[in-house]
């Protein structure tokens, strides 16, 4: 999966492809509706989906590798209790920080994987990550 050109940004729901860029902002394409739009650096914050993490007890975990745990074990629905979120992302990412990842980092992970499986960007594009998803499936 590849996730270089694909943005959060701030103010705005959804992600975004990385159209283009300029000295004052970024030009996205709304993956939903394909609407493109400029977005300025004096307003919005962008978030690379490449250059997310997640906490773990050691170090971090980049988000592309939870996504190819969770392609192993599906997510469960956004509305499931607190306890629920948190046992399943036990499950995809054993050693996370229980105390710096929140309840709403964990729905946004969640959310984030489903729209973009739904979007059929959610294949491994490498050896590597076809291996580390038959790893993860495997362990269970």
């Amino acid at each position: 999966m590849n996730l270089e050109n694909i943005v959060a940004v701030s103010g705005l729901p959804g992600l975004y492809n990385m159209v283009g860029n300029r000295s004052n902002g970024l030009l996205v394409a709304d993956m939903d509706k394909g609407a493109t739009k400029f977005c300025s650096i004096r307003k919005h914050q962008f978030t690379p989906l490449e250059t997310c993490s997640i906490y773990t007890d050691t170090d971090t975990a980049p988000l592309k590798d939870i996504f190819i745990s969770m392609m192993a074990k599906p997510p469960i629905d956004l509305k499931s209790s607190s306890q629920d979120l948190h046992n399943y992302f036990r499950e995809v990412l054993p050693e996370y920080d229980e105390d710096r990842v929140h309840i709403s980092d964990i729905k946004k992970v969640i959310k984030w994987f489903n729209f973009l499986n739904e979007k059929g960007l959610m294949v491994p594009d490498s050896e590597d990550d076809k291996k580390k998803a038959t790893a993860s499936s495997e362990e269970e």
